[in-house]
């Protein structure tokens, strides 16, 4: 990969970022949810997920031909094509659980009812988990960091990437500024570490034969007929016994 490849994916990704803070600024009491980028041979689309979609839109789309205006001559995309998006659940958005959770902050509530309340209500709409952190200035001069989680979360990895969805906002309050992160896990993720075994009538495989377990023959001791017939021990024993009984009364039998 050249160097000028490398210069046009970065300079690409800063300009989407650029347009992602520029469009949350301005549609964030709209309930911004998040951007997805598009390259068409006409142009570039631009899909924003709101809240309240006619506000994006506003009166006889004033407020959307004004976005697509700045959008292109302010950071130069290619014919953008802005399109709005309503979200369904806006409780499993992240973005939008930072920004009330950044709006109630403001607000004056208590950081703990603030972060309790958002994350039990992202679980309550039926999210697998989800990690709530504060950060900055909450309660004194000195900065620190709350957390607050519940289900399931995962925190690094490709796991991390492909099923968390991420949403951060900033809080201004007097002591300071308050940093809010919400992580979501969707509903209905299936990690790799959960396998389902399936029957084998599930899957269209004809039942096993019951198998049949053959109990061998006690097998007969081979006896050599050419041999001398091996006495029984008993017999070898007591014959033993009295031999030494008769050598220990007479001594002189020992020497026979």
């Amino acid at each position: 990969m050249s160097q000028n490849t490398v210069r046009t994916f970065i300079h690409r990704n800063v300009e989407r970022q650029l347009v992602r803070e520029y469009l949350l600024k301005e549609t964030e009491r709209a309930g911004f949810g998040g951007l997805h980028f598009q390259r068409t041979p006409e142009g570039t689309k631009v899909t924003l997920q709101a809240e309240q979609v006619g506000r994006v839109i506003g009166r006889k789309g004033k407020v959307i031909r004004e976005l697509e205006t700045r959008l292109k001559y302010d950071f130069k995309l290619q014919e953008p094509k802005l399109e709005v998006e309503e979200i369904t659940e806006p409780r499993l958005n992240a973005q939008v659980m930072a920004s009330r959770m950044a709006s109630s902050l403001e607000r004056g509530w208590f950081f703990r009812r603030a972060g309790h309340s958002t994350a039990q209500s992202i679980m309550d709409a039926g999210a697998r988990g989800c990690l709530v952190t504060l950060s900055g200035k909450i309660t004194g001069a000195r900065h620190r960091v709350e957390k607050f989680q519940q289900g399931h979360i995962k925190f690094c990895g490709e796991t991390a990437l492909q099923f968390m969805d991420v949403g951060e906002s900033v809080a201004v309050k007097k002591l300071g500024t308050v940093g809010c992160s919400v992580r979501i896990m969707r509903p209905g993720i299936k990690l790799p570490h959960e396998v389902t075994i399936l029957d084998r009538h599930e899957v269209g495989l004809p039942p096993l034969e019951d198998v049949a377990y053959i109990i061998p023959e006690e097998e007969e001791p081979v006896v050599d007929e050419s041999s001398e017939p091996v006495a029984d021990t008993e017999e070898v024993i007591d014959s033993a016994l009295e031999k030494m009984a008769e050598i220990e009364s007479d001594p002189s039998k020992e020497e026979e």
